[in-house]
This record gives structure tokens, sequence and C-alpha cells, in this order.
């Protein structure tokens, strides 16, 4: 290569590797090859495996929630914001497998709080913007919790059974989309008992 390797190449060549072969496929010598570098290159950035193992989480935190988040910014109105949320994070789970691969980590030491914090934000997240829509904080809550889990559902049969999913997978977003929008009908008033 003719321009020196950031400390970020690197991070983003180890979340490649960890996409394609989880965890234990983020090792130096392999990611040096594909980079086309030597280990001393990783040396100039990082002290060991681990640190990069950090780095790379630090850099899918920031790219699969900060940026994600950032870029939201530029919609109007809650409601176009979780549209576009649910559109853009479920295509990324369709063709990237770097979530899955973290959550089959989930027990290594640096893994899990970074999975727990951001899991948290993302709830908190959209919890903000269906509170902006109207719903009360509880509501808002399960509803956040709800979509979260259907964006990793989602992604899971993405990975291990894609013929599970429908053909058109624009309009199940749609329609998981409108239903978590959707404020529940109240209960008919209980008509009065007659006395006895």
């Amino acid at each position: 290569m003719t321009q020196r390797l950031s400390a970020e190449d690197w991070a983003d060549a180890a979340l490649d590797a960890l996409g394609r072969g989880g965890l234990p496929a983020i090792a130096v010598e392999p990611i040096a090859a594909r980079l086309g570098t030597t280990k001393g290159s990783f040396y100039w950035h990082f002290r060991n495996r681990d640190a990069l193992i950090e780095a790379a989480l630090h850099r899918w935190e920031e790219r699969g929630t900060s940026q994600v988040i950032e870029a939201l910014k530029a919609e109007e109105g809650p409601e176009a914001k979780l549209r576009k949320l649910f559109t853009t994070v479920i295509a990324f789970g369709l063709s990237h497998r770097i979530e899955l691969s973290l959550l089959g980590s989930r027990d290594h030491p640096a893994v899990g709080p970074v999975l727990q914090r951001v899991a948290e934000r993302r709830v908190t997240y959209v919890r903000e913007l269906f509170e902006e829509v109207g719903f009360t904080p509880e509501e808002a809550h399960h509803r956040a919790t709800l979509g979260v889990s259907i964006y990793l559902g989602h992604t899971q049969l993405a990975h291990t059974a894609r013929a599970a999913l429908p053909e058109n997978v624009d309009a199940l977003i749609t329609s998981a989309i409108d239903a978590l929008l959707t404020a529940p009908t109240p209960a008919p008033p209980t008509p009065p008992t007659s006395p006895t």
C-alpha cells in the first residue's frame, strides 16, 4: 500500500473479519495480509489484539449507532425519523453479520458491556421518538423495546433462515412500523350491572 494505514483502517478491517468469522477472526496476521501490510503497522497503532478488538467495538458503536442517530437529524418529525431508522437498519442487517457475531460473543469481557450500552442507547433513542409522536413514557418504552427486538429478530432470520422472510421486505418493514405507530384502541366501557 502506498499510504500509511490508520488505526481506523485496522479497526474497519477487524470489523470486516468479525462479520465474516466472528471474534476469533480478529487475528493480526490475516488482517495484515488482507490489508497488504505487515504486523509492524499493527504495532504502530495497537499494543495487542485486545486493543484492536476494543477499537473495532468502538468503531462498530460509532458507525452502527452514533452515526445513524446523527444522520436522522435531517429527517423532519419523529415519525419520519422512525420510518427512516427502521428502513436503514433492517436493510443493513440483511447484508452484514457483525451484530450477530457480537451477540454470539456477548460473554467476552470487552463485548458484553458494549452490547449492553448500545442496546440501552438504541432503546432510549427510539423511546424518545415514540414519546415525541405522543405516546406515554411507558407505552413509548414498550414500543421502543419491541422495535429494537424486531430489528434484531429480522437480522437473525436474514442470516439463519432467509427463506422465512417475505420476498417484499419493504412491505414487511412498513407494516411493522405502521403497527408500532398505531395507538391502541381503548377498550369499550364496561356496561353497569343491573341490581338484582
